[in-house]
């Protein structure tokens, strides 16, 4: 699937395709910033849900487009101004120049980190730059990026994931700084001396990283757990463990992705629990689908249903 998400090819002609409308309007909300904000207004007023924006768009290697996503980024910073959200801006490092001029994405991070710090002040919600964790070879420079936003008191935050050996330790060390950290599985795969390879491995490290997560010692330093899963028991056994180590609900939050078990996201909402969509908008959406069909194959039939589509 990771493959099939970086063909520029394959990406061209299933974004060109009329019939492959149905697939990005599943897990992507328009085109542009104005429709993600329609979206997220609609779900926060109808289902009390938050939202964290993603422009689509990663592995850039063109400085144009490194400066398009960068504008996208504060087009939707720049709409808390005007809109009551709650609201993250999550940024890949690839994004915004990691792989055309490295020295420069801590000041692209730092513009967009003021942009949303200006808009929302004054105004209810968690409003943060969320840092994607990408593969492997870029954790080190991601952890780096998210340390010199807060030392900066810019509102950061930062993705780990589940699937990596080290992430541990990386969550030892953000609980003692009191930061915010979203756990995700992770959609990558590592060697066996860097990553879990079985999904009970991944699965049993996730419970045990959500287990230090909801810690009394994590409620004590001020770390924000973001607990990003479409798991419905790991979410029962997150509450229980809240309740236990005296967690109160919107100290910690939920986070899912857009059309997926939409179901269970409002379950959620209406028991109390603080819950967050991953908003994708852009054009640039067959890299993020075709690795949602990866995570699910059961979304592979509405794949084949838009391939034979001529509509």
């Amino acid at each position: 699937m990771i493959a099939l998400a970086r063909s520029s090819a394959v990406k061209d002609f299933m974004q060109n395709r009329r019939g492959m409308r149905k697939l990005a309007e599943r897990f992507v909300a328009g085109s542009d910033a104005a429709a993600a904000v329609d979206t997220a207004l609609q779900l926060l007023d109808k289902k009390n849900i938050r939202t964290s924006f993603y422009y689509l768009g990663e592995y850039v290697d063109r400085l144009e487009l490194v400066q398009e996503n960068v504008d996208q980024k504060l087009a939707i910073a720049g709409r808390l101004t005007d809109e009551a959200l709650d609201v993250h801006v999550s940024v890949d490092p690839t994004q915004i120049g990691l792989q055309t001029d490295p020295d420069q994405v801590g000041p692209r991070a730092r513009t967009i980190g003021r942009a949303i710090t200006r808009a929302s002040a004054g105004k209810p919600g968690l409003h943060c730059l969320m840092l994607d964790m990408e593969d492997a070879s870029v954790v080190d420079f991601t952890l780096a990026l998210h340390d010199d936003l807060r030392r900066l008191e810019l509102p950061a935050a930062i993705t780990l994931q589940a699937y990596l050996r080290r992430t541990e330790r990386d969550v030892e060390r953000l609980i003692a700084a009191g930061a915010k950290v979203r756990l995700v599985k992770g959609a990558f795969v590592g060697s066996r001396e860097v990553a879990f390879t079985s999904e009970a491995e991944i699965k049993a490290n996730y419970r045990k990283l959500v287990g230090l997560m909801l810690s009394a010692q994590a409620r004590a330093s001020g770390f924000y757990p973001i607990i990003a899963t479409h798991d419905d028991r790991i979410q029962a056994e997150a509450i229980a463990l809240a309740r236990k180590n005296g967690w109160p609900q919107g100290a910690y939050e939920f986070e899912m992705l857009l059309g997926v078990r939409s179901d269970v996201a409002e379950a959620l909402a209406r028991q109390g629990e603080r819950v967050r969509l991953y908003v994708p908008f852009g054009c640039d959406w067959w890299p993020y689908a075709i690795r949602r069909i990866g995570e699910n194959p059961a979304n592979g039939m509405l794949l084949a249903r838009s391939l034979l589509s001529r509509r």
